[in-house]
């Protein structure tokens, strides 16, 4: 049984679309995948830094806390 010129043009029109889909749907995935690489370094970079202020900020309180202390709980009791 012949088939008629629009079911031809149907199937060719569905697959265009089935394949624009698959196209757009690669796009995607490869968007993903250079996403987070790009993004992570400069990500791990800020956290270093952020990781590295508090840290300073950190070091400077114990520092002053032990020297405005001058010794143990112990001492302070005694006295």
């Amino acid at each position: 049984m012949p088939r008629g010129r629009s079911t031809f043009t149907k199937r060719q029109k569905e697959h265009k679309r089935q394949q624009k889909q698959r196209d757009k749907a690669e796009r995607r995935n490869q968007r993903k995948q250079e996403e987070p690489t790009a993004g992570s370094v400069d990500e791990l970079a800020e956290l270093r830094e952020h990781a590295a202020e508090q840290a300073a900020l950190f070091n400077v309180g114990v520092e002053e806390t032990d020297a405005t202390e001058g010794g143990t709980p112990a001492d302070h009791v005694s006295k």
